[in-house]
């Protein structure tokens, strides 16, 4: 089955690197538009936009730093004036934070990762939310977390910030389902990406990590990626207001695969 996203206007937040880039350019590949979003490292996403045009493809880079409302509101305008709109938001950026227990860290650096996941991912659906409902139709999908149901110790903002993105979600998909515009979640689990690289780079790491994934290896961006262009595809017309995990089973509990 052969999807097609030909023409279709697509933002993707954090798509100059990791997963964000990895559906950017499986997005192009389907034929999208794409407008690649970053806040840091422009040349990556000027690159990554050569790279689409000259497979044929039409992209173009947009800074905005998605914790500001003002920045957020202005990247959506461009896209406006360079494509009349968008049919899909990919909201992807997000941070896991500083690393520390609930007492011990810092409010300030608390709240950044709520600002940036949590508060960042509803000025993008919301901008996304008024073009997508006054054309009754489009597509928002958001980059969760197998963290929004599994508890981990020392990101406490990070887990919270990806709950509470769930209901969001959930919400979001229920107000807007009869404008015909879904709303969806991807979590995914152990990703091998150059956030996480001290892990699966690191022999002891990597061995403690594999106990946590049924499947045994760590899941590669690409992987993620051809999941989200199915969700945003007619392919997934009928699945609003849910996460969808791929996380190779980290969420089916692997310990108790030998008794409870």
């Amino acid at each position: 089955m052969e999807i097609n996203l030909q023409g279709k206007r697509t933002l993707v937040t954090g798509g100059n690197s990791g997963i964000g880039a990895a559906i950017a350019n499986e997005l192009a590949a389907a034929g999208a538009k794409v407008a690649i979003n970053y806040v840091t490292n422009q040349a990556a996403a000027e690159q990554m936009v050569q790279q689409i045009r000259s497979s044929g493809g039409e992209a173009l880079a947009v800074h905005a730093d998605v914790a500001s409302n003002y920045e957020v509101e202005s990247m959506f305008n461009r896209l406006d004036r360079e494509w009349n709109g968008i049919d899909i938001l990919i909201n992807n950026a997000g941070i896991d934070g500083v690393h520390a227990n609930s007492w011990e860290i810092s409010v300030k650096d608390w709240a950044k990762v709520i600002n940036i996941n949590l508060i960042g991912n509803f000025y993008c659906a919301r901008q996304a939310l008024k073009r997508m409902v006054k054309q009754k139709s489009g597509v928002i999908l958001a980059t969760s977390s197998v963290h929004e149901t599994i508890a981990w110790s020392g990101h406490s903002a990070y887990t919270s910030s990806k709950a509470a993105l769930s209901m969001l979600t959930k919400t979001m998909a229920q107000e807007a389902a009869p404008y015909n515009v879904r709303v969806l979640a991807l979590a995914p689990g152990a990703i091998k990406t150059s956030i996480n690289q001290d892990v699966w780079a690191n022999s002891a790491g990597l061995k403690d990590l594999l106990e946590k994934i049924p499947l045994k290896r760590i899941g590669e961006p690409e992987e993620v990626a051809k999941m989200a262009v199915v969700l945003v595809s007619d392919v997934a017309s009928y699945i609003t207001g849910r996460t969808i995990f791929v996380d190779g089973g980290m969420t089916d509990y692997p310990d108790f695969a030998h008794g409870g």
